[in-house]
């Protein structure tokens, strides 16, 4: 929350110059339902989006302090945990605001200042996923060399040239998007700020933005998906040739969580916005529910829960504050 007030406050000059419209505000649906289900949904995302954060915050602190934990997997596990706090900070918050009023407005430079943070998020996951099945594709079918080709140098370049291609994208996304036509009823059936809904509402033309919805598809779903798929197909591979089977089991134990956080972090994205349908606008809100707030949840879980290291590093954090 405190970035998104930050940003609010730092951009609105830019907005106001590349906005073409006379919109003030939006007004965001939620999820329309009787009073007794909305809270039930709101008690349901407070409690995931605390359980979020402190496990994220948990395995951020662990990777830090733990000289166990000082490698290049570790790392990336770390900076997927700061984009899992992010991501439901920007969006939950006022998603519950938006459950207990049963429907509320955002400014449109609030909506605007939304939507960056969530995209700017979500495209760097994508890209530290897919070097996150590099890096345990190199660890699995080149172990001798994994030391010479996944340097301290290399894993750092891989992160920051991945939230700087996130960022960048996102600003040209955002500014498309600012630059939107509404001249209808500015009412969206969704409970945060997207692209997809935003073009829903607008009255310009649709295809600059179904151009970049279609481009940034490519370029950070199909083509990630892709090379995780082609890393994977080879980490199979290797792992079968392995003779022995504690060994074949520890590899496949290695890269197991990894492939589960994948799997249902693509598997949403597809949904929404490869195979998007407007005729189903609670289901998008369901799939859009699972990558924006449960995704960030479960990955600390399967993180800790299926990591030896991990758990390791939280029994010696225990042992040494009693």
């Amino acid at each position: 929350m405190i970035l998104f007030a930050l940003a609010a406050d730092a951009w609105p000059w830019l907005l106001q110059v590349t906005n073409l419209t006379d919109v003030i505000q939006f007004v965001l649906l939620g999820f329309q339902a009787r009073l007794q289900l909305r809270i039930l949904i709101f008690c349901l995302l407070l409690v995931v989006f605390w359980v979020t954060i402190c496990g994220n915050v948990l395995i951020i602190t662990l990777v830090s302090t733990s000289k166990n934990l000082h490698t290049p997997m570790y790392f990336f596990i770390s900076q997927l945990s700061i984009s899992d706090i992010l991501l439901p900070t920007d969006i939950v918050p006022y998603t519950l605001y938006i459950l207990l009023n049963n429907g509320a407005t955002i400014t449109f430079t609030g909506c605007m200042t939304q939507y960056f943070f969530f995209c700017v998020t979500e495209l760097f996951e994508c890209l530290l996923l897919t070097v996150m099945s590099y890096d345990r594709y190199v660890a699995i079918c080149n172990p001798l060399r994994y030391t010479t080709i996944m340097t301290d140098g290399l894993y750092l370049r891989l992160v920051v040239n991945s939230w700087l291609a996130s960022f960048f994208t996102t600003i040209i996304y955002t500014l498309t998007a600012s630059r939107l036509n509404f001249c209808g009823p500015n009412i969206m059936d969704y409970f945060f700020c997207d692209l997809v809904p935003l073009q829903e509402i607008s009255c310009s033309d649709a295809f600059p933005l179904k151009l970049l919805i279609c481009l940034g598809s490519i370029a950070f779903v199909i083509i990630p998906s892709v090379i995780i798929v082609i890393s994977y197909g080879n980490i199979v591979r290797a792992i079968l040739e392995i003779q022995s089977n504690v060994s074949r089991q520890k590899a496949f134990s290695t890269c197991s969580s990894h492939l589960a956080v994948v799997f249902i972090f693509y598997l949403t994205l597809f949904s929404v916005y490869i195979f998007l349908t407007k005729a189903q606008p609670d289901i998008n809100k369901i799939l859009s529910l699972l990558y924006t707030v449960v995704t960030p949840l479960v990955n600390p879980i399967i993180y800790s829960f299926r990591n030896k290291d991990i758990n390791k590093a939280v029994q010696e954090a225990i042992l040494k504050y009693l």
